[in-house]
């Protein structure tokens, strides 16, 4: 949302969903790309999960919101592997804010740690939650790093859930 952030927000009004990262990974920062880390899943999975019609890769942000899904992250200013990034980045009131503003009809969360601060709990589970009347679903992280709690059913309820079969 603003000039310190390391990638851009794709959003407009009343999108299917918004999927939220904890923040650009590495490789991403380095590209100014959503999800371009080499063993990243994120592009792939889009269109195996039924959520995109036609395949996806890296640079396809604008048409993966032409399709009416957004993409940000909870931390914007700053990059790195979750883990890594300083508990003073994450900035669940600036998402608050936007989903106040955008009006997503759901919010997809790519891995636990970024909807465990945003919902403010230390567990969580996989699949989907109320909050406030909002759909939120936790996702497994699509990053390579992550690769041991990868489980694509998740997705696939996810895609099923959006194209009104779930």
């Amino acid at each position: 949302m603003g000039s310190e952030d390391i990638l851009p927000d794709y959003v407009a009004p009343d999108l299917r969903t918004v999927f939220c990262g904890m923040a650009a990974g590495p490789r991403s920062a380095e590209l100014g790309l959503y999800y371009a880390g080499r063993g990243n899943r994120f592009w792939p999975v889009l269109f195996r999960a039924g959520l995109v019609p036609e395949p996806l890769a890296v640079g396809d942000e604008a048409r993966l919101l032409a399709l009416g899904i957004g993409l940000t992250d909870l931390a914007k200013g700053a990059w790195g592997m979750d883990a890594a990034v300083p508990a003073a980045a994450h900035d669940a009131d600036r998402l608050a804010r936007f989903v106040e503003i955008w009006r997503p009809r759901s919010l997809a969360f790519n891995g636990k740690r970024a909807a465990q601060v945003f919902l403010g709990v230390k567990r969580l589970g996989y699949g989907q939650f109320d909050h406030d009347g909002l759909p939120v679903w936790v996702l497994p992280s699509t990053s390579g790093a992550a690769s041991r709690y990868w489980d694509e059913a998740v997705w696939r309820d996810f895609g099923a859930a959006l194209q009104g079969r779930g």
